[in-house]
């Protein structure tokens, strides 16, 4: 019975269709890419036929054998082949990991959380630049101008089946929407942002102009910005608000997130507060010593500015030091949040009402709605749009006078759960469906930046935990 079994695992009609059936429904039903055919006639030669082997793959090895140096170096080089091919699979099509580079989504998620992202959440997104250099992002190792990509090959996008949709209240991973242009030279602000400042202070022209003068301004592909954590509050259809810095989906008040942090004003009675006591409840020393625009500190040892949570604002209440403790509020408009049109002064606390666009569906082109669907018919969706507003507002899209815009994809709106310390669609608005990476699963390793290795620098707490 052990020799028939092993006869029939050795047969080589066996191992074709074994291989073959795994490559089928993956690689060719699951991509929906008929080019992907291809692969079945390798397949056979590699298990039937032999036909490279013998025209190439024979003399490799009888090579192989013969000579001890070109021997170790092939095995090297097979088995980073091997690894990158597989690595480049998974991250494709699988999962991904990230790490939490900023505390936009704390106390949930920890600057130096180290996360596993699924792919197949939603469905695997096939890259839009395929011939790319494996296991960076969009920049070369040591370098932040050479690209790690080219664009000669450049892909519409597509989307593979997945287990789900993105869900109100998901932790998602996407590419950030306004990261299309970028300044070189500091990247860790957005491009808009600056551009903004400078038409403000040289006007329009003059300003875009001096901008291109004082830094490097590179485009980069929809799957080659910057990634970004946050969570999914708004959905397709739904229309979003906030109101004293309560958010509202539809009329309802979203469900409360446990971690979820707002800015505080502590005053001390002249004593400090203690850092060490602080750093427990789960602050960086970051949150805790902020310096201003100029570098100058924010918190002295009387008067803090600090993220808390309302069991950690609960706590530092109760310290006898402490005098008085003020939730931060954005009452008055912000020019540097979505849309950033003077029709529109939101704040970071109260904002909206919203709709966010579905798939198909039709929105009225007017001065009032235009400002906030702007880059969504002009950048996300490739249109090319020319407005007048004398004699009276006309809208052309594509060369066709229109007053409406049907929309080609969905659209979601983010948030952090650090909510006046987030970068996020307050700030610059949707996040088209295309950008979307996958759903963060769950946390595999953390690690306290502001501690040592043997101090407390692995948060074990945090590992291995599942994010809601």
């Amino acid at each position: 019975m052990r020799s028939k079994l092993s006869s029939i695992l050795k047969n080589r009609w066996f191992k074709f269709s074994i291989v073959g059936a795994i490559y089928l429904p993956w690689f060719v039903v699951w991509t929906g890419n008929p080019w992907m055919l291809i692969g079945l006639p390798v397949i056979y030669d590699i298990y039937i036929s032999k036909l490279i082997y013998r025209l190439v793959w024979r003399r490799h090895k009888e090579r192989k054998a013969a000579n001890r140096f070109y021997r170790k170096t092939m095995e090297w080089v097979e088995a980073i082949v091997f690894a990158t091919v597989v690595a480049t699979l998974i991250r494709i099509f699988l999962f991904e990991m990230y790490v939490i580079p900023t505390s936009s989504m704390e106390k949930t998620l920890l600057v130096g959380d180290y996360l596993c992202v699924s792919k197949v959440a939603y469905g695997p997104k096939m890259p839009n630049t395929p011939v790319a250099f494996p296991f960076v992002h969009h920049s070369m190792p040591l370098s932040m101008r050479r690209k790690s990509f080219s664009e000669i090959i450049r892909l519409p996008y597509e989307r593979l089946a997945g287990f789900g949709t993105v869900q109100r209240g998901d932790a998602v991973v996407f590419n950030f929407p306004a990261g299309d242009t970028v300044l070189v030279e500091k990247q860790d602000i957005t491009y808009y942002d600056v551009l903004r400042s400078y038409t403000a202070h040289y006007g329009e022209l003059e300003g875009r102009a001096a901008l291109r003068r004082d830094y490097t301004v590179i485009s980069r592909p929809v799957d080659k910005r910057e990634n970004y954590i946050k969570r999914c509050v708004g959905l397709p259809d739904d229309t979003l608000q906030i109101v004293n810095s309560q958010l509202i989906i539809n009329g309802e008040p979203f469900r409360r997130i446990e971690n979820m942090q707002y800015v505080y004003s502590v005053q001390t009675n002249g004593t400090p507060l203690n850092v060490t006591t602080l750093q427990d409840m789960g602050m960086s020393l970051d949150d805790i010593l902020r310096p201003d625009d100029n570098g100058n500190p924010i918190n002295g040892p009387t008067f803090y500015v600090l993220p808390l949570t309302d069991i950690n604002a609960g706590k530092i209440g109760r310290m006898r030091n402490v005098v008085a403790i003020v939730k931060y509020g954005a009452e008055t408009g912000n020019p540097n949040i979505f849309p950033s049109d003077t029709a529109y002064r939101w704040s970071e606390d109260n904002f909206g009402p919203l709709w966010i666009p579905r798939k198909e569906a039709t929105v009225e082109l007017t001065p009032v709605t235009l400002p906030l669907y702007r880059r969504i018919i002009e950048v996300y969706e490739g249109n090319k749009l020319d407005v007048t507003y004398d004699p009276q507002f006309t809208v052309t899209i594509n060369s066709t006078h229109t007053q409406s815009y049907t929309f080609k994809m969905n659209y979601y709106f983010m948030m952090g759960d650090n909510r006046h310390n987030s970068a996020d669609s307050r700030f610059w608005g949707f996040v088209p469906e295309d950008h979307i990476v996958g759903k963060a699963s769950f946390v595999w390793l953390s690690l306290d930046k502001d501690r040592e290795w043997f101090g407390g620098k692995i948060r074990w707490r945090q590992m291995f935990r599942r994010i809601d």
